[in-house]
């Protein structure tokens, strides 16, 4: 399927929920590729005034409740650390915003299926921002594996480490924050593999926690019925290439450091020849090509797309479940409504 080029005719107008970092990066794409946004909010007035004017924002609204409420708000997107999305994303969709939510969509599967439903029972598109998923190079890995260039697919591996900040009262460290490795950094070669191999049958997870009770690094074997595998690992003290493979029967595929990123790749024969080299530069940092897609989903009254649908995250979140459940992690939000 092929995606739009990431530019917006800018008549949906966009509302950021959040200040922080990950939202001033989406923020700044929207901008840059002809996106409309309206608005941003904060529990500080101060702080959504100093975002709204770093970025050129008409409106800054001191609270999320007076930015859902913002007739001139179309779309909001939910830049709030992943314990807060699922009030955030009710907030929204309950005042009739449609949202992009970002990653990890919710703490939980439970929660990550109320907002689904919240959304459809409304007509609103609940998608979560899972950037990568709609990146040019993503696009045609998904057209060289359904060409069958490099025959079945039997594995996936993909890593995400990095070399984070180790203060114990850093979000990343906090369980109260959701804090871990899985979470933050987990979801995006996880999500990878559901986008090569679909939902596994079976899972098995190791991880090692850190002194306040997070996971520091996590491995997992994803098991298929079919026999295929995917090998996938996260690490929050420990940075690496940060490389992808896909492996088929008739060659495979090397996706370049930082593969979540938009990145070069290269398809490969099973006797290591060429047969595809794929760059293609974007502009901005990639963010706006989830945002487009979202607002082509709007245009086109749709409230479920084929490169990530609810389901999908659904059934990700409880991939992630399972994977916590393995390695005795937990948090508040499994207990809250339980």
């Amino acid at each position: 399927m092929a995606l739009n080029n990431g530019t917006s005719e800018g008549t949906i107008r966009w509302g950021i929920l959040g200040t922080g970092f990950i939202a001033g990066l989406q923020t700044q794409d929207l901008l840059e590729n002809g996106f409309t946004v309206q608005a941003v909010g904060s529990r500080s007035l101060e702080s959504s005034t100093a975002f709204a004017e770093k970025y050129g924002i008409a409106t800054a609204h001191g609270s999320y409740e007076e930015l859902v409420a913002d007739p001139d708000v179309d779309v909001v997107y939910i830049a709030t650390p992943h314990p807060f999305h699922h009030a955030n994303a009710s907030l929204a969709l309950n005042a009739g915003k449609h949202v992009l939510v970002e990653k990890s969509f919710t703490m939980n599967a439970r929660e990550a299926q109320e907002i689904v439903n919240l959304a459809s029972s409304r007509g609103l598109v609940a998608l979560e921002a899972m950037w990568t998923r709609f990146l040019p190079h993503m696009i045609r890995i998904r057209e060289i594996i359904e060409a069958g260039t490099i025959g079945e697919v039997r594995k996936v591996v993909a890593s995400h480490n990095q070399s984070l900040p180790t203060d114990p009262a850093h979000r990343l460290n906090d369980p109260a924050l959701g804090g871990g490795a899985l979470l933050d950094l987990g979801i995006y070669p996880i999500s990878f593999a559901f986008d090569i191999l679909g939902t596994p049958s079976a899972i098995r997870a190791s991880a090692s926690m850190t002194a306040t009770g997070v996971d520091r690094q996590t491995a997992a074997i994803f098991d298929y019925a079919d026999g295929a595998q995917a090998l996938v690992d996260c690490e929050l003290d420990a940075a690496s290439a940060n490389r992808a493979l896909v492996i088929g029967t008739k060659g495979w595929i090397d996706i370049e450091h930082t593969w979540y990123n938009p990145v070069p790749f290269t398809v490969f024969a099973v006797d290591g020849t060429v047969v595809e080299r794929f760059e293609q530069p974007v502009n901005s940092r990639g963010m706006q090509y989830q945002a487009a897609e979202l607002e082509r989903m709007v245009a086109a009254g749709e409230t479920a797309g084929t490169i990530l649908p609810p389901e999908e995250t659904v059934a990700i979140m409880a991939a992630m479940d399972e994977i916590r459940r393995q390695i005795g992690l937990s948090y508040a939000a499994d207990t809250a409504g339980a």
